[in-house]
């Protein structure tokens, strides 16, 4: 049976400074948590409304849909809900395609970007500090388990564009045409906010300015999502190896 405390642990989850603090976080839906189970984040709690989840070392406690949504930081709840350790920080090798995040703000976009970075065989993120929590539910709900083969670092990205030896491709509404690119297969890609793209102080370390042009006749779309246009620098950068 959940306790009282259990459930104000798991709730309080949702919120970055308990997580931290205490080195947890929470995924719900079988997809997750099963991709989760399978790699190498270790699982604290693990509960179900119904027996949903694949076999494991641990076993599902079986609870009621009205606990599950107590813990839930879903609108609508699935019928799952586990809670792992957060893994410890992974050593970083300066090699491949690696992809630099400068204060990505919303969830559901870093969560699709480490997706797609497991879609296209990319393992290393470095993220700025500002850039929203990688354990931040929401995130974790839009990795869809690839968090499991992505490693996400934070750290001063001004510092680490200074020392690396990798040229550095920033993405930009003025750059050159991706498609008109010899693109290497080890580089830094950058890709900036949602609202104002990468930050005077990032730009200036960048080797090469890359855009992704328009095509239609009016061209009055603003920008693309940010999501949308690493999916396509990705996609760019893998046609060329």
């Amino acid at each position: 049976m959940v306790s009282k405390n259990q459930i104000k642990l798991i709730a309080s989850l949702q919120q970055k400074k308990y997580r931290t603090a205490e080195g947890l976080f929470i995924a719900e839906g079988v997809k997750v948590i099963s991709e989760l189970l399978h790699s190498h984040f270790q699982p604290v709690f693990l509960f179900q409304t119904e027996n949903v989840l694949p076999p494991t070392s641990m076993l599902p406690e079986l609870i009621s849909p009205e606990v599950l949504k107590k813990m839930s930081a879903l609108h609508e709840p699935n019928n799952c809900l586990a809670v792992f350790k957060m893994r410890e920080p992974q050593p970083f090798v300066e090699e491949g395609l690696i992809l630099v995040l400068d204060t990505i703000r919303d969830p559901g976009n870093l969560g699709t970007i480490i997706r797609l970075c497991d879609w296209f065989g990319i393992t290393q993120i470095i993220c700025s500090a500002a850039t929203v929590d990688v354990y931040n539910p929401k995130v974790v709900q839009a990795t869809m388990g690839s968090l499991s083969r992505v490693s996400v670092v934070y750290t001063d990205i001004e510092a680490f564009l200074t020392q690396t030896k990798l040229p550095v491709f920033g993405t930009f509404m003025d750059g050159d045409s991706v498609y008109k690119q010899t693109l290497p297969q080890s580089a830094i890609l950058l890709l900036g906010n949602e609202a104002n793209g990468i930050s005077d102080a990032v730009a200036q370390h960048v080797s090469q300015r890359l855009s992704i042009p328009r095509f239609g006749d009016l061209q009055q779309t603003e920008s693309l999502n940010v999501a949308t246009a690493a999916a396509i620098f990705l996609s760019e950068f893998r046609r060329a190896t």
